[in-house]
């Protein structure tokens, strides 16, 4: 996602209307009865489909206030094991989601979209999007966004996207005291098109402060907000082909 605000007049300007802005074509929502029956499908699924999901840094995850969760995206599974280890069985609350506009399309959308998920057009994204993301921020609520904008087999960390950046900024330089938070989660597969019995592994890093990196200019702020983020995604990547020779605090299955 990319965002072209110049400066954070027009950020606040635009942050300072969120709570009675009415979001026209960006909306999301979580089905109160489709949710629930996901998450017991994935935690009493995902464990028989996977070989071993281990995790660690667990005790970042916030279970509460302003967080956006930032997943390094390597296969779709991934939308399913961010709530797996953040979702409401965890921390109590349902994540929101920010994807692009094909996973949106079909079957897969009308899940999606059911789940929480709203659609960002990666190349001509929207200013409703990112109202729609200050307002779930200003709620309080959990948002994950991928930032490097797409899916990436090689394991590596690909560029990121300045969006997520400056999104967060805009919602804590608009809303003091508003605290956000963002979450780097490095998640690895044993395989890089994950099958039955694929090894996982979900390393969560300590939460980035988006209040620290405020200092009046847009431009500057948001693209050390940005490389501090990648740093971060790199260190928790790793080359999965020695998976079995580290050791990980393994999650229950249940």
């Amino acid at each position: 996602m990319e965002l072209h605000s110049s400066d954070y007049t027009y950020q606040n300007k635009l942050a300072s209307t969120q709570v009675n802005a009415k979001v026209a074509s960006t909306t999301s929502w979580v089905s109160p009865w489709l949710t629930p029956l996901a998450y017991f499908l994935g935690y009493n699924l995902l464990p028989s489909f996977f070989g071993q999901i281990q995790i660690t840094g667990k005790e970042n995850i916030p279970i509460t206030g302003s967080v956006i969760f930032a997943p390094t995206h390597r296969s779709r599974w991934d939308a399913i094991l961010v709530p797996y280890v953040a979702g409401r069985w965890i921390t109590g609350r349902d994540l929101r989601y920010m994807v692009t506009v094909t996973e949106c399309q079909g079957l897969q959308g009308w899940f999606v979209r059911r789940m929480g998920g709203f659609p960002v057009d990666i190349k001509h994204p929207s200013v409703t999007t990112l109202r729609h993301g200050v307002q779930i921020l200003q709620q309080k609520e959990p948002l994950v966004i991928f930032p490097e904008g797409g899916i990436f087999r090689d394991g590596k960390v690909h560029p990121l996207k300045p969006g997520i950046a400056r999104l967060a900024l805009t919602a804590e330089s608009g809303y003091p005291d508003l605290g956000v938070k963002i979450v780097p989660i490095g998640i690895n597969y044993s395989d890089p098109y994950p099958r039955w019995g694929t090894n996982v592994s979900i390393h969560i890093g300590s939460p980035i402060q988006v209040a620290d990196y405020i200092s009046g200019n847009s431009k500057q702020d948001a693209k050390r907000l940005t490389t501090d983020l990648e740093k971060a995604l790199k260190l928790l990547s790793h080359d999965e082909s020695a998976i079995a020779t580290h050791t990980f605090a393994e999650m229950p299955n249940s």
